[in-house]
């Protein structure tokens, strides 16, 4: 990690080119040294942070004036800092028959101050949780005793996770938990507080800065979506094709234990959604044995989407398990303990996230954990299964291998999918894909639950959402259309986007078959759709020519007249 020094270098860089965001910030303690560390960080994450900063301590001024700066800047992501500090001394200000009543009466205040945002703003906002202070008064009684600081700051942390699975564009940024993990000495400086009421550490800043960066990227569909494991003295210690089953380094016992709770990390991540795949060089059945026989392995061999064990070179193996999954390589997670290795994947795969991984395999996790390698804004329940839809995937490949003519293969698979509006049940699910996808997404628009719900409710708006299912397994939802209302006559593609899962297989001829026979039924005329290219969407940049939309003036016009039904073999469920 950069020191705030060797940070503001970057402010002196071009941020022409990068993705400008409109950021407010607003604090209750000196946030000027912040600012440049969230725009330095910013610059590193590819985005142009241009931020606007509330004067100090003018959190409620601003919020509950319709017509003040904040408005005037009209900003897409709010962040919202009050700091533990001032809440103690709000604290020692009160009459002791109001001690317990500390985090009740903030959170009040924290809602009214979102519901003043969203009621002027369509904007996103981060919070800051409380950074713990004991004063000590009580001891260790204070964790017994509702009207003790300890217990509110606690309770009101508490209650804060809690607003936020209400508030659809609330999202917590966890202060807290950096200082646990950097200790108070580091996160907050007596002398500096003192003299210029900043609560934040010059030391720490670039921590909270990355956390704070992390949150953004992930709201802006750059996550992290597979890890890639090595095999030995990564997953297990020891040499598995020299040492044999029985001598590898797994259990309770001595290292063995690091190795095991290792495994229990990536098994958690894989039941969260992320893809597990295994690049080792090695014999592959000799890989697999651990995996199908040791009663102490963890992970077994169906958390692994991919599995590729042979002695070719890691970074071709990685590029296959890539042309797979078909994500990008920005996506991936390559942990490997040889440092020849993981220099050979960092110099031919650009993008690729590489961990310096510790020599000691018992620092593996205490290390990972600091990176907050897989920041997320969302979690659904199709997410458990997505390890399974990758190795479904693999039996389509094999089974389309047999098949000379794609239209047999196409229609082997006896597809079904299920076209509705948005509703409750997949407003959540719409709103992750939104986030998520980035190859196939023609105007790269990103949504929160709460967005969703606006457009669903709005009569110049009409939603799609198809799922598809076959033979092998159902894929969940898997495309979302929206469009808008122009004129008339013309009905305007505002959003589409998909999951790159169920390429080829006609999704994108059955979707427009789809919403062209809805425009026709609403009395229009022709449909517009547009392409916003970004880094990472040229494969789509095609996508409305290839669909017989003729080009105009630089948009795409279908002309419903003349439009033909496109043969597919995918039936309404």
């Amino acid at each position: 990690m950069k020191t705030f020094s060797q940070l503001k270098k970057n402010l002196k860089q071009d941020f022409s080119g990068l993705k400008t965001i409109k950021v407010a910030l607003l604090g209750d303690s000196a946030t000027q040294f912040l600012v440049q560390a969230l725009r330095a960080t910013g610059y590193e994450a590819g985005y142009d942070l241009q931020i606007w900063e509330a004067d100090f301590n003018q959190i409620e001024r601003q919020v509950f004036d319709p017509t003040s700066e904040l408005f005037e800047f009209n900003p897409e992501l709010v962040i919202l800092f009050h700091s533990s500090h001032k809440l103690l001394a709000k604290y020692n200000k009160s009459k002791p028959a109001h001690y317990q009543l500390l985090a009740e009466n903030r959170l009040e205040e924290i809602n009214s101050i979102i519901s003043a945002i969203n009621s002027q703003l369509n904007a996103k906002i981060i919070y800051y949780n409380y950074s713990e202070i004991n004063d000590s008064v009580f001891g260790n009684y204070a964790n017994k005793l509702e009207v003790s600081f300890q217990f509110q700051l606690r309770k009101l942390n508490y209650e804060l996770m809690k607003l936020s699975t209400q508030v659809a564009n609330l999202y917590v940024c966890d202060l807290s938990t950096l200082q646990n993990q950097f200790g108070k000495m580091v996160n907050f400086q007596t002398s500096v507080y003192i003299n210029t009421e900043m609560v934040l550490s010059i030391d720490v800043l670039p921590f909270v800065a990355k956390e704070t960066i992390d949150v953004i990227a992930a709201m802006n569909g750059h996550s992290k979506k597979c890890v890639i494991l090595d095999l030995d003295n990564t997953v297990w210690g020891g040499i598995i094709g020299d040492d044999g089953i029985e001598n590898i380094q797994i259990g309770s016992l001595g290292i063995g234990k690091a190795f095991t709770e290792f495994q229990y990390w990536i098994k958690k991540l894989k039941n969260r959604g992320i893809i597990i795949a295994v690049c080792s060089k090695n014999t592959e059945s000799v890989a697999k044995e651990p995996f199908e026989k040791h009663p102490d392995m963890v992970l077994r061999l169906d958390d692994i989407a991919v599995f590729i064990a042979n002695w070719e070179n890691k970074a071709d193996n990685i590029r296959h398990i890539q042309s797979i999954l078909n994500i990008g390589f920005d996506s991936m997670v390559f942990l490997d303990d040889n440092p020849f290795e993981r220099n050979i994947v960092r110099e031919n795969i650009p993008g690729i996230t590489v961990p310096e991984l510790p020599v000691d395999p018992a620092d593996y996790l205490e290390y990972l954990y600091t990176l907050n390698l897989f920041e997320t804004i969302s979690y659904s329940n199709e997410d458990t299964e997505r390890t399974k839809l990758y190795q479904v995937e693999a039996q389509r490949t094999i089974l389309q291998q047999k098949f000379t003519n794609e239209d047999e293969f196409l229609e082997s698979l006896n597809m079904l999918s299920l076209v509705e509006p948005f509703n409750k049940f997949n407003i959540p699910r719409v709103a992750q894909l939104s986030q998520r996808s980035n190859q196939f997404n023609l105007r790269t628009i990103r949504y929160t639950e709460s967005d969703i719900e606006l457009l669903s409710n709005s009569d110049n708006f009409y939603t799609f959402a198809f799922t598809l299912e076959d033979k092998f397994g159902d894929n969940g939802l898997i495309c979302v259309v929206i469009m808008k209302k122009e004129t008339e006559k013309k009905v305007f593609i505002d959003t589409w986007f998909m999951s790159c899962r169920v390429l080829k297989r006609g999704m994108e001829h059955f979707v427009l078959n789809t919403i062209a026979n809805f425009a026709v039924e609403k009395g229009f005329e022709m449909i517009q759709g547009e392409y916003l290219p970004t880094a990472k969407n040229e494969m789509v940049k095609d996508h409305y020519q290839n669909l017989g939309f003729e080009n105009r003036d630089n948009t795409w016009i279908l002309d419903l007249k003349s439009y033909k039904i496109k043969k597919v073999f995918i039936n309404l469920k």
